[in-house]
């Protein structure tokens, strides 16, 4: 008998990082290009990937925010797991 286990990923959208980057008028592949990175990485991205720290400051530099913004909001939900697990 052969068994498959299944990863299911969860991944919490970006809707801000979305948000700004149409505001701005731009696509996931000019994003991408002005940031020097892969279009699929940016687009992991938005999609709530985690992301390298080196990364995150290019797509920051890209859209002007400060690139912890990244990190504050994971940061947030760890706190709140803390929480809730007590």
């Amino acid at each position: 008998m052969v068994c498959r286990f299944e990863r299911v990923v969860t991944l919490r959208q970006r809707r801000w990082l979305m948000e700004l980057r149409v505001s701005r008028g731009l696509t996931h592949e000019q994003v991408a290009r002005l940031a020097r990175i892969e279009r699929s990485t940016y687009t992991k991205a938005e999609n709530g990937a985690p992301l390298r720290v080196k990364t995150a400051k290019r797509i920051a530099s890209v859209l002007g925010f400060d690139w912890v913004r990244f990190f504050d909001e994971e940061c947030d939900q760890s706190a709140q797991l803390d929480r809730i697990s007590r």
